[in-house]
């Protein structure tokens, strides 16, 4: 099950944020080229894929509001190509920007492919609304771009499966409910200013023991962001019942 998946992979530390993504932003993905001295022809549509796809997989990605891309991927529903390669067909064959097909490559090499539908700010953090058109739940997601271009998913890993318990007003909760896991999606709750200028954006993620089954509580996350935006960690606000 994907969410076990997810909370088996992820190291977060309960009693801080988690680690900030590298301090220095990488650059955003290019085909091969812009780098190099031009050639006589341009690399076959394949081998750019693939370059891209290997690109994305190792983190090379800018996310901004370049990324957003929308159109109809009804033909990657109902016909027999492979979704993957589908999607970014159709995106490049509708013009979708390097920065969308960047944003997408990087999304498939997680295994989630879809792409960003939407962009805004909030609190000077940026706010890229992703689409997954191909998943039979949850069709939607978030990520938190700070002043780099660096992404957070507020849906992935939030609560890790036996670090948890290290907080001791938390295991009332899980003593309670032990079979409960945070699922998707997220919903934005607020915000508040930090000391030093920064902000936390606060998430609510729905707690339960099955994706059909009622809320048991709510896990309540803060992201922080310095002063210049910068992404500084997630951490664990609070885990209540539910009403």
């Amino acid at each position: 099950m994907r969410h076990v998946a997810a909370l088996a992979l992820f190291a977060l530390t309960l009693t801080a944020c988690d680690a900030a993504p590298p301090a220095t932003a990488p650059a955003a993905l290019a085909p091969a080229a812009e780098t190099q001295t031009p050639a006589p022809t341009e690399a076959p549509p394949q081998a750019a894929a693939a370059d891209d796809l290997a690109a994305a997989a190792d983190g090379d990605l800018v996310v901004s509001a370049k990324s957003v891309w929308q159109g109809d991927l009804a033909t990657c529903r109902t016909g027999t190509a492979a979704v993957d390669a589908c999607l970014l067909s159709t995106m490049r064959t509708a013009g979708a920007s390097p920065e969308a097909l960047a944003a997408s490559t990087r999304l498939i090499a997680l295994d989630n492919p879809g792409h960003v539908s939407a962009w805004r700010e909030v609190e000077g953090v940026g706010h890229a609304e992703i689409t997954y058109p191909f998943r039979a739940n949850t069709n939607l997601g978030l990520w938190l771009v700070d002043a780099d271009g660096r992404s957070v998913d507020v849906d992935e890993n939030v609560l890790p499966a036996g670090a948890v318990r290290l907080r001791g007003e938390l295991k009332p909760f899980l003593d309670a409910h032990p079979d409960a896991m945070p699922f998707a999606p997220a919903q934005a709750v607020g915000s508040e200013t930090l000391p030093d200028g920064g902000v936390r954006l606060r998430f609510d993620v729905p707690m339960r023991t099955c994706h059909a089954c009622e809320d048991v509580g709510t896990l309540e996350l803060g992201y922080d962001f310095d002063a210049d935006r910068r992404y500084e960690g997630r951490s664990v606000i609070a885990l209540r019942e539910a009403d």
